[in-house]
This record gives structure tokens, sequence and C-alpha cells, in this order.
């Protein structure tokens, strides 16, 4: 199929198995939107909104499909009872994003009575949180002032490291990454909060970031953590190598130049294509899977609907680790890599408690 085809296609052709997918307009604020809910199963959907320049609106349409998908999957393998759902905001979030927007975009959040709840992701931030919260209820991922946890980068790197951990362990037979060389792609909101959990465990650490004010900022903290060319680094004499900025960063043409033994880290949708995991096992590398590993912020943003617990959240989070061994034992245990197995642990979650549904329970 053309590529042009591809764009074409509407949501029902592209066979996607999304529940729900809602654009929303506002000529007035400027506000065009979409969210996406992937599945309800387990829950109501939560997701993030992401503000982001997409160069056209099929762009928008394929990033907040996959990217809703992803969080459904991310939601099942934590062990929450929540769906999967996402929302992208069409426009640069320097000039575009205004009180406005944003509550106009908050009461289209609220028209969709609970089914998805909104959080903070890429172009959004706790103080945007706080202003959509004016006209919906159904927002999370807000400032401690409202009663929120805050920043959810740092329990998402805390997550990614506990990722890496079990993947050490598998890799090396240590759960520590102690003596082992680890290269991060991005020291933004979740890399540089990632890089400190690395070198308290005794790594070393080298670091790549198109910003070079994100660079120097992990400099300023450590000093002893080496930088390269965001084009170099995959390349590099790595024992793990931490794709923390945005996706697609496996494709085939850095498989084909990855030394690194293990990849783990916080970008969603790293896989470029599929059959990615299939050339990352050929070449025997490791790889955890991305929403298994990067659950950290979603577990710190669902605690809160019920009231944040700080205590509460960082011992879930923890779990990351045993749920990454968990993937890497089903994986290992019926022969398919990493990605296919967190997949099946994922989907096998959804159905099996997706059909309590079907038992009525009155009103409530």
């Amino acid at each position: 199929m053309k590529l042009w085809e591809t764009l074409a296609m509407g949501v029902f052709d592209r066979g996607t198995g999304h529940e729900q997918v809602t654009y929303f307009a506002d000529p007035s604020s400027g506000l065009r939107a979409i969210i996406a809910i992937y599945s309800t199963a387990l829950g109501p959907a939560l997701g993030g909104t992401r503000f982001y320049p997409y160069a056209s609106e099929a762009d928008a349409l394929a990033d907040v499909l996959n990217l809703s998908k992803a969080m459904a999957y991310k939601a099942a393998c934590a062990g929450l009872d929540l769906g999967g759902g996402k929302a992208v905001i069409i426009g640069d979030p320097a000039t575009d994003k205004t009180e406005a927007l944003l509550r106009a975009y908050g009461r289209a959040v609220e028209s969709l009575s609970g089914r998805y709840y909104t959080a903070c992701d890429v172009g959004t931030y706790v103080e945007d949180m706080d202003v959509i919260a004016r006209e919906s209820s159904f927002v999370t991922g807000r400032s401690p002032a409202h009663g929120g946890a805050g920043d959810s980068s740092i329990l998402t790197a805390y997550g990614v490291f506990q990722g890496m951990r079990a993947a050490a362990e598998v890799a090396w037979g240590s759960p520590s990454l102690r003596g082992r060389r680890v290269g991060v792609a991005g020291v933004g909101k979740v890399g540089h909060h990632l890089v400190s959990h690395l070198l308290d465990d005794g790594a070393s650490v080298v670091v790549a970031d198109v910003s070079r004010d994100a660079v120097d900022r992990v400099r300023v903290l450590h000093p002893e953590v080496d930088t390269v060319d965001v084009d170099a680094l995959v390349s590099s004499a790595l024992d793990v190598y931490a794709p923390c900025a945005l996706g697609g960063a496996l494709s085939d043409e850095t498989v084909s130049v990855l030394q690194a033994q293990v990849v783990c880290g916080a970008a969603n949708n790293q896989l470029d294509h599929p059959g990615i995991e299939k050339a990352l096992e050929e070449r025997g590398v490791l790889y955890a899977p991305d929403y298994v590993v990067n659950s950290g912020g979603l577990i710190q943003v669902a605690d809160e609907i019920e009231g944040y617990s700080e205590p509460r959240a960082r011992a879930k989070a923890t779990e990351i680790f045993d749920t990454t061994r968990r993937v890497f034992a089903l994986a290992a245990e019926e022969g398919v890599p990493p990605a296919v197995a967190a997949d099946r642990l994922a989907e096998r979650r959804m159905s099996e408690i997706g059909r309590l549904r079907r038992f009525w329970l009155g009103n409530r």
C-alpha cells in the first residue's frame, strides 16, 4: 500500500481496534484537538495531552492512535484498573497555548463524561492541567497546590531504572548497573532524573540531546557525565542504550549500528515499525518494552484519582522491576521477543478482566 493511501485511510479502515476517536475544534480559541480512546475494558481511559506542531492532521491522527493504544497496554501491564487513551492538540505550545484554548480543551474532555481522564505529556505541564481542570472534573497530573502530585517525570524515571535493573539481571546476572556504561538519549523531563539513578547505582553515563541547555543542566549537576552528539550515541560503545526522547528511536538504521546489549528507555513507541523487535533479538539485544518500563508516570497520575499518596505510588512503581522480569520470563517460555510477550500479557489481562463487565452490577 502506498503512503498516500495509508494517510487517506479513516480510523475504521485502519482496523486499529479503537473504541472512540473524537475531533474537537473551537475557532475562537484556535483549539484543534483529537482524543482517542483505545479501550475501557479495565476502566476509564487515562492518557496525557500532547501539544505539538504536527505537520499535518494525518500525522496528528497517527500519533494519537499509536499513543492511546500504548496507554491501554501500559495500564494493563501495570496492573491498573484503567483503560488507555490519549489526546493531541495541534499547534506550537510556545505560541498557541492560551488560557482560552486550554479551557476550551477542558470542556472537550468534560464532554466525554469520564470515559477519558487527561494528564500531562509533551508540551503540557501541571500548570496547564490546573487550567484545564477549571472546566473538567476528569483531569489528573495536577500541581501540589491543587491536590496533585506534581511532576510525574520523577516517578517515570524511577520506573525506567527498575526496568533497567531487571534487564541487567537477565543480561549479566545481577540487578545492578554498577560498572556498566549507559547512553541516555534525551535528558529532558525524564532523562535527567534517570541519569541520577544510574550514577547512584555505580554506572558510567554518556548523554546526548538536541538541546544544548538540557545537556548543560545535566553537566552542572553531574560533571562526571560524558556527552556526545545525538547521532553518535547509538553507535557508541555502550552496555545499555536508553532512548528518552520522542518515539521511533529504534529504526532499521539505528538497530544496525547499535552496540549496546540492552535497550531500556523512557520514550514512547520506540519501535519504528513492526519487525524491529525481531531485528533486535536477532542481533542479541535485550529490549525492555517501553510501555512496561515507563509506566511510573501513569502510576503516579492514576494514584491521584483516589487522592495522591507518594509512598503508595512509589511502591506500585517499584513493581515495574517484577513486571519486567515477568515479561522476559514469558518471552523465554513462549519463544517470542519481549515486545510480543508484553503485548500478550496486556491483552490477556484486558480480555480476562474485561469479561467481568458482562455481569451487570445494578445501578450504583
